[in-house]
């Protein structure tokens, strides 16, 4: 197999759910291939880097091999490794520790859940000895 279209391939080997989120990613202008945005029907080869904008954080790939057919989870890293750096996963922790704090407009009240973990967040970064003290 020389070249595959890229929605297939991306769905192929699990980055997306579906094929048809695939093609509405690449129409959004979020995938990449070699730096340059590509449509749909783009075709790809092995050695391209495809870069995938899920915000906060751009994913990135080196195609090894082409695959049309949807591979099991297994099997995944013969077609592709992840390139991206880690700089992007800090960006997608520090996102995951302030979610508390900047709640999403709509997103309605916090949940017993939600409060437990940030009663456990706050809990684990309190330091006991510390004494509020102030000199006026």
């Amino acid at each position: 197999m020389a070249e595959v279209r890229i929605d297939k391939w991306m769905w192929a080997t699990r980055i997306f759910k579906t094929r048809t989120i695939a093609v509405e990613a690449c129409k959004k202008n979020r995938v990449t291939v070699n730096d340059v945005p590509a449509k749909p029907s783009r075709t790809i080869k092995a050695g391209d880097i495809i870069r995938i904008r899920k915000p906060p954080v751009t994913y990135s790939f080196k195609v090894i091999d082409l695959t049309a057919n949807r591979v099991g989870a297994k099997l995944v890293p013969q077609y592709l490794e992840n390139v991206t750096p880690p700089e992007q996963y800090e960006i997608l922790e520090l996102q995951k520790i302030s979610g508390f704090v900047d709640r999403a407009r709509g997103t309605g009240r916090p949940t017993k859940k939600d409060r437990r973990n940030l009663d456990t967040f706050s809990t684990d970064i309190a330091d006991p000895d510390f004494d509020f003290e102030f000199d006026f």
